[in-house]
């Protein structure tokens, strides 16, 4: 990673939309300019993590309860790097992390009843005081168990896009395009989306 004295070195100009009020103060704290996601029409690079990816590249995204404004940050993204280790790529997605939806506390209860006939066990997700997990935006999380995985993760998407009180899942399916895999000798894997 390129020190803020040689972004400027280099004539960079780097700003960034956070995704989360967390990364919005360390962003602040390490000096970097932040710009609103309504002062952008697209973002040239997007760099982030996963909690699950495939050799096609599709994710699970959320552990940290950011899924709705990483995802709104991906699509809007020309290019997405996704930067994990080597336990976090999987055969198929939904075997070694739950899968993440967040939605409109009202709705919760209907929402997991849909989820269950969609397959999964969904549990709510609890603070660390014990109390009901709310996301930046106000909103629950429901962490869905598949015990064999997902089969088809872009039809799974859609089906629970199709939920009414459902405001996004935890599915990033095609968003990112470059794959580097840190490993514990040191060595960087890169793969490219084909």
């Amino acid at each position: 990673m390129l020190s803020e004295p040689e972004i400027r070195e280099q004539g960079l100009r780097v700003r960034g939309v956070p995704t989360s009020l967390d990364t919005e103060r360390k962003a602040r704290e390490m000096g970097i300019e932040l710009v609103q996601l309504g002062d952008v029409s697209e973002l040239d690079l997007t760099i982030d993590g996963a909690d699950e990816i495939d050799s096609r590249f599709d994710m699970i995204k959320g552990g940290g309860g950011a899924l709705l404004r990483e995802k709104v940050v991906a699509s809007i993204s020309k290019r997405e790097v996704i930067v994990t280790g080597p336990e976090k790529v999987v055969a198929r997605l939904g075997t070694t992390f739950r899968l993440p939806v967040e939605v409109v506390p009202f709705a919760r209860p209907m929402v997991a009843r849909a989820l269950e006939r969609l397959g999964c066990e969904p549990g709510v997700r609890t603070a660390k005081d014990g109390a009901v997990y709310r996301t930046d935006n106000g909103n629950e999380i429901l962490d869905c168990r598949f015990a064999r995985g997902i089969d088809d993760a872009a039809r799974l998407e859609q089906a629970i896009d199709s939920i009414p009180g459902v405001v996004e899942s935890g599915l990033f399916i095609g968003l990112a395009h470059v794959l580097v895999i840190g490993h514990a000798d040191g060595r960087a894997e890169v793969r490219e989306r084909r």
